[in-house]
């Protein structure tokens, strides 16, 4: 749980109305960027796109689960109509104001300011984006602080196994090809050999096992809990095979690798020497690997890198896995390297590289 998050707010809209849009970024106390998001809201006013950005970032608030939440909009109206100070007078406007004050009233402690246009440029620059794209954008990268001081990318990871691509990340990182640290490791299996790898390579280990909590739900709390302790940024699932419920604060920023170039040969049951086998059962020429951005549903979340490598007539699984898995000690370094690097976006399901 965070103590205290701090929401930057806009709207707008070509035309008044016409094309509009939202943007929100959220930071904490040590104003790490936490979420900056823009929404295409279709045809509306400058005031309706105003009181959508204040809803959208109470509502991702609320979900990082902070209880005092301090919010700075360019709006001086919007300001002084939530702080008592005008009346909302129109129709359109009254059930947005009344919804934001409901979702303010969640809060334990909440304040919402006036600040000039010049001191609110990224959540205007989110709008923007959101409008040219005409759908959703989200700024991945959370390496990024306001004052754009340079830190190191936090990096938590997921495994179940041998934890080989930990490992070939952890290398990637000491040969300063990226600019990041690995905090913390959560594995689902207490007896597994990435549980020792871990220990050997100097990472903090923890082991949470599903079948130790009742239901998905306080088996992902574990996790997120674990995660937000460790201040992460980033995680990465390598060759963890749990379902878990991504949280809100994770939202575009859990990233699985997949040995098979998604969307074929994904899916539930779809993992390790099964997909090679599948594969191979096709009658395939190429294949290789995909990172991804994870979702609730197996492999299905937006693809952000994909390396390829040939399928030999002769081939084995094994053999095939040793090829696939040269591509993944490519792709999942690269794909870090970008988001570190404020590289990546994602408008709508789509991820665009900078």
């Amino acid at each position: 749980m965070l103590n205290q998050v701090f929401a930057y707010t806009d709207g707008g809209s070509r035309g008044n109305p016409g094309p509009s849009g939202a943007g929100i970024v959220l930071s904490d106390s040590d104003q790490t960027v936490l979420l900056a998001k823009g929404f295409y809201l279709g045809h509306h006013t400058n005031n309706v796109a105003e009181y959508t950005g204040v809803i959208k970032a109470l509502e991702a608030a609320r979900k990082l689960s902070t209880r005092t939440i301090k919010l700075y909009c360019d709006s001086e109206l919007l300001v002084k109509q939530v702080n008592g100070q005008y009346k909302v007078r129109s129709a359109n406007i009254k059930p947005l104001y009344e919804q934001a004050i409901a979702l303010l009233g969640q809060f334990d402690q909440w304040q919402v300011t006036h600040v000039n246009r010049q001191d609110n440029k990224h959540a205007d620059a989110m709008v923007n984006q959101a409008m040219d794209a005409q759908d959703d954008v989200t700024e991945t990268a959370l390496c990024q602080t306001l004052d754009k001081s340079p830190r190191k990318l936090r990096v938590g990871a997921l495994i179940s196994g041998g934890g080989r691509t930990i490992l070939n990340i952890l290398d990637s990182i000491n040969h300063g090809e990226i600019h990041a640290e690995i905090p913390i490791v959560i594995s689902s299996q207490s007896e597994v050999s990435g549980v020792q790898r871990m220990k050997e390579a100097g990472l903090a280990i923890k082991v949470i096992r599903r079948k130790d909590h009742s239901d998905i739900q306080t088996f992902s709390q574990a996790i997120e809990n674990v995660l937000t302790e460790a201040q992460v940024d980033l995680v990465i699932q390598g060759g963890w095979l749990c379902l878990w419920k991504i949280p809100g604060r994770y939202d575009n920023r859990v990233m699985n690798i997949h040995p098979a170039l998604l969307p074929s040969f994904g899916g539930k049951g779809m993992w390790g020497h099964h997909v090679h086998e599948a594969v191979l059962k096709t009658g395939c020429k190429v294949s290789g690997c995909t990172v991804h951005f994870c979702t609730d549903e197996y492999d299905k979340g937006p693809i952000i890198v994909q390396e390829t490598c040939p399928v030999y007539s002769n081939d084995t699984p094994d053999r095939l896995a040793d090829r696939v898995f040269e591509q993944e000690c490519l792709a999942f370094p690269k794909a870090i390297k970008l988001f570190a690097e404020n590289k990546v976006t994602v408008k709508g399901r789509i991820v665009c590289i900078d």
